[in-house]
Order: C-alpha cells, then structure tokens, then sequence
C-alpha cells in the first residue's frame, strides 16, 4: 500500500516513514499542507496519515478535505496530540476513519493500517461502478442532455428536426462507446465498423447539414458523456476512469470520422447540376 505521511515535524517524520516503509508500506513524506497537497492531486494513494495540528495555512482537515475529494477510495488517519471535542466532531464530519493520539506506537498505527485499508478497499470495490454502467443505465438521460444542448445552438436548431429524427443514431452511437470500454480497450486497437456512424452521415447529409454541424453535434456528445460521468463521480470506479475517459475520446473521434466518411461519400454520389 502507498501511504502519504504529512507531519511538519521533521524527526517523527523520519521515524514514521522508516517504521512503515519496514513493515513493507511504500510512505511519500509531505512536510506541509501545501507539499501535502500537491501529492495529493499528483499521485494515487491508499492510506493518509496527517498531523492534524501544522504552522501555516490549514491544517490536517485540510488535507483529509483533498484526499476525500481527489481520491475518496483512501483511507484516512488524523495523529492529533491533543483532541478535543471540537476536533473529534469535525473528524467524524469530514468521515475521518481513524483520529489517533500521538504519540502513537507504530505498531498501532501499522495494525489500523493494514485492518482498516483492507476493509475500506473491499467495501469501496463493492459498491463502485464502472464507466461503462453508468452510460448504459443513464443512456436516456445522457441523450436528453445533448438534445437540450443540441438545441441551444442555433446553426442546429435551424434545421428543422423532430427530437426523434433527430436522436435517431445518437443511442446506438452510445451503445457502441458502452461496448469499446467493455471489449476493446486497446488504444491502438484498428476502429470497429459503426453501421449507426455511416447511417449517421448520410441521413445528415440529407437533412441538410454541414460538416462543421456535424462535428459540432459531436463534441456536444462527449460533453454531455463526460458530464453523465461527472454527476456520477462518487459512483465511479477511480482504478479505471482516467483509461476509460481516453478510450471515450478516442471512440467519439472513431464514430465521427466514420460519420464524415460517409456524409462526403453522399457528396461524391451526387451528380453535379448540370449547366445550362
């Protein structure tokens, strides 16, 4: 496990980090709230332990407030030297896991580490979703989304489509992002043939869009994506999301190039007026 140790002091620092890293913990030392923090947002970890009481600006609450927000999966420890009732009432506020009195014996701490971690893992893995589910069961919503934006921009609100003619591919383009983060997760994996994509295209074609009106459409589809994602997040399995959110970008770009193909083919298909 990756352990992420904040205490100002420099001596029980040392003796922490050495005390863990033998008994097999891998400990990335902060001296601060600021240092603390920018490991936070930089690395992933499984355990904090703070000092709860540093000079400048914040203090361990601080941190526990980051770690809970960039990486709620951690398991969370407060050393405090002197608790009170106040702090142990924000501690149990903020879902702080362990608040121990300092100066604590390391085997201890090893102990709640290892206990506590282990059974926050198990617990945080049963209840995560995937990106993948959660865009296969908020299908709808994500689709009602990017028609409402759709219809906010007005070179596409111009063109005058029912809402259904209008989603007509949108799912199944959906469905075939849901199916290349469950099957196909290679980055450099060739592009699946989407037959909703080339239909997509050419029905654009017909209804008398642009291709710049087609990309636009596009990226309002991985912006309403990204943004199901978003009111998922506490959900959302974090071992997976970075790789997922790639796959996603990369997916759209594959979708929209075959929908383009096909929307310039029907150009090439059509015979030129002729002159008089």
């Amino acid at each position: 496990m990756k352990v992420l140790l904040v205490d100002d002091d420099n001596d029980i620092r040392d003796v922490i980090t050495q005390s863990l890293t033998r008994h097999g913990l891998e400990v990335v030392a902060a001296s601060g709230v600021k240092e603390a923090l920018q490991q936070v947002v930089s690395q992933s970890f499984d355990v904090l332990v703070t000092d709860l009481h540093m000079p400048g600006a914040g203090d361990g609450f601080a941190v526990v407030t980051a770690m809970r927000h960039f990486q709620p999966g951690a398991l969370t420890i407060i050393l405090s030297g002197y608790p009170d009732l106040p702090e142990a009432m924000q501690a149990i506020s903020q879902n702080v896991d362990q608040v121990l009195s300092k100066p604590v014996p390391i085997s201890e701490l090893v102990k709640v580490i290892q206990s506590k971690a282990t059974d926050r893992k198990l617990s945080t893995l049963s209840n995560k979703e995937t990106v993948a589910t959660i865009l296969e069961r908020e299908a709808d919503m994500t689709v009602e989304r990017w028609l409402w934006r759709v219809e906010k921009v007005e070179a596409l609100a111009s063109i005058p489509l029912s809402p259904e003619e209008r989603t007509s591919f949108v799912r199944e383009i959906l469905r075939n992002i849901v199916t290349r983060l469950l099957k196909v997760r290679d980055m450099e994996a060739p592009a699946i043939p989407s037959p909703g994509a080339v239909a997509q295209g050419r029905l654009r074609h017909g209804q008398g869009y642009t291709a710049p009106l087609v990309v636009q459409e596009s990226r309002i589809l991985q912006v309403s994506i990204f943004e199901t994602i978003q009111r998922n997040l506490p959900g959302v399995d974090f071992s997976l999301v970075l790789g997922d959110v790639m796959l996603i970008a990369d997916e759209v770009d594959s979708q929209l190039t075959q929908t383009i193909d096909s929307f310039l083919q029907v150009d090439k298909e059509t015979p030129a007026p002729e002159k008089l």
